[in-house]
């Protein structure tokens, strides 16, 4: 086995891969915006880490190739329907599917490709395929609920951080251990190894969100590509603004549920007042406690695992530089 292979080469073995696959057959208005999606690039952070962790567990990488297919096809069937649900007009800085054609064919086209998905596990012995079908089915319909916690949030006032926690790791953690789990499967690791790569992938997974919010708020706006504050904008109710609510004096739980009441045309105000609230009600600093917290409890899955302890280490580090990263 080598360990000699790099997230570059898992990337450009995985592009030539999905490029491989894409064929513009007829009908074009279902296939075009499959193509369209799936060539917009973005990081394919899970489809990368399947290949990985096929390595690290003494598989042979290539030999999961159709298995991280079917998790990026998923995961991007899965925005093209999201980007429907939030009307986006922009993914990833381009147009959105159904903003570039039409909303019944980002509905169908997003159908077409959950049903390709899975078409990508037949290329596996009947042992192997019913495992990461099983895993897949279960790990689909956890970010369908995930989906839904999230949608039921924007109208509530009473959601609390336990439940905020169970939603981000529906709809963004799972997807991550899943991808890491089938790597696993494939390379047949023993099921403890493969249910401590899926509590790696998990945890690390939940740490990465949470980070993602805090960088909403306070990332460096040349270098996060996102526009700094949109959570704040858009009412997000993340874990700052639940835990200043938990945390604030009286007046300024007050004053932050009333700025989220609002849209103001020009929202620096009122980006800059919540962004201070978040710092004084010390829900800044629970934030960081929280993803220190489960960038631990991912590390610490990784010691039970029997693999080679350099093999740890490739996993530990990536882990530490996903969570270094400032985009």
């Amino acid at each position: 086995m080598t360990n000699s292979n790099t997230i570059e080469q898992y990337g450009a073995a995985f592009i030539s891969h999905l490029e491989s696959k894409i064929k513009t057959k007829e009908p074009k208005n279902l296939y075009e915006p499959i193509n369209y999606i799936l060539g917009l690039g973005g990081k394919r952070l899970r489809p990368i880490l399947t290949l990985m962790t096929a390595d690290l567990f003494g598989g042979n990488f290539k030999d999961a190739l159709d298995s991280a297919m079917a998790i990026e096809v998923f995961h991007n069937f899965s925005l093209v329907h999201d980007d429907i649900m939030d009307d986006a007009p922009l993914r990833r800085g381009k147009t959105t599917v159904h903003e570039k054609w039409d909303v019944n064919t980002g509905i169908l086209s997003g159908d077409a490709m959950l049903i390709n998905s899975y078409q990508f596990f037949e290329s596996y012995s009947p042992e192997i395929f019913k495992k990461l079908t099983s895993l897949f089915s279960k790990t689909a319909i956890e970010v369908c609920e995930g989906q839904q916690y999230d949608v039921d949030f924007e109208s509530r006032d009473d959601v609390t951080i336990p439940e905020y926690l169970k939603m981000i790791e529906y709809k963004t953690a799972v997807l991550v251990a899943a991808a890491m789990k089938m790597g696993a499967i494939i390379a047949n690791a023993s099921q403890d190894d493969t249910e401590a790569i899926y509590e790696f992938g998990k945890n690390l997974g939940i740490a990465f969100q949470l980070q993602d919010d805090y960088l909403d708020v306070f990332g460096d706006p040349e270098t996060f590509g996102k526009q700094v504050g949109g959570d704040i904008i858009e009412n997000k109710k993340t874990f700052l603004f639940l835990k200043s609510l938990e945390y604030a004096e009286k007046e300024q739980r007050e004053g932050l549920l009333h700025l989220y009441s609002l849209k103001p045309e020009d929202s620096g105000t009122k980006v800059e007042t919540v962004k201070s609230i978040f710092v004084e009600s010390g829900a800044v600093e629970e934030a960081k406690k929280e993803i220190n917290g489960y960038t631990q409890k991912a590390f610490d899955a990784l010691t039970t695992i029997s693999i080679p302890d350099a093999n740890k280490a490739i996993l530990k580090q990536f882990g530490e530089n996903l969570m270094k990263r400032t985009v």
